[in-house]
């Protein structure tokens, strides 16, 4: 029997499996949010119900060259800590009090919507190009943990 993985690793190690649902070019993102060690939503990034996915239909940002962490609102997806928020406020499940596991940084954009959803701590995998992000999650006492395995 191998070594049993701590719940930071099971929830990270689920919220990897996750981003391999995604279907954007560029990063795939997976997010899992967590109360109580029972996970209460998971998201990847990927494009809205009924859109054509952005392997099928390609990604402006892509072909504009745009640099990662800029220009937002041309791409086509919802990124993976919006629809984990989103899936839950579906469902009826609060967001509240809750650890939000996620392979890459937030954006500021995702920033924003964890920090009004209540979530109180961040744990994340890779680095996003997002100061602005940082200095959010610190000003609202967010805590951001950058996870080593």
């Amino acid at each position: 029997m191998g070594t049993r993985p701590s719940w930071e690793q099971y929830f990270m190690d689920i919220a990897k499996l996750v981003a391999s649902r995604s279907t954007c070019i560029r990063r795939q993102v997976g997010a899992v949010l967590v109360r109580d060690k029972q996970i209460i939503s998971t998201g990847y990034n990927g494009v809205p119900k009924g859109i054509n996915h952005c392997e099928e239909r390609g990604c402006l940002r892509q072909e504009l060259m745009i640099p990662s962490g800029e220009r937002h609102e041309i791409c086509r997806g919802v990124h993976a800590e919006q629809n984990a928020i989103v899936q839950a406020a579906l469902h009826g499940i609060s967001t509240d009090g809750t650890t939000l596991f996620c392979t890459h940084q937030p954006c500021v954009m995702c920033t924003k919507l964890v920090i009004n959803a209540g979530v109180r701590k961040v744990i994340f995998q890779g680095e996003y190009p997002d100061a602005l992000a940082k200095e959010l999650l610190g000003e609202a006492n967010v805590s951001l943990v950058r996870w080593e395995r």
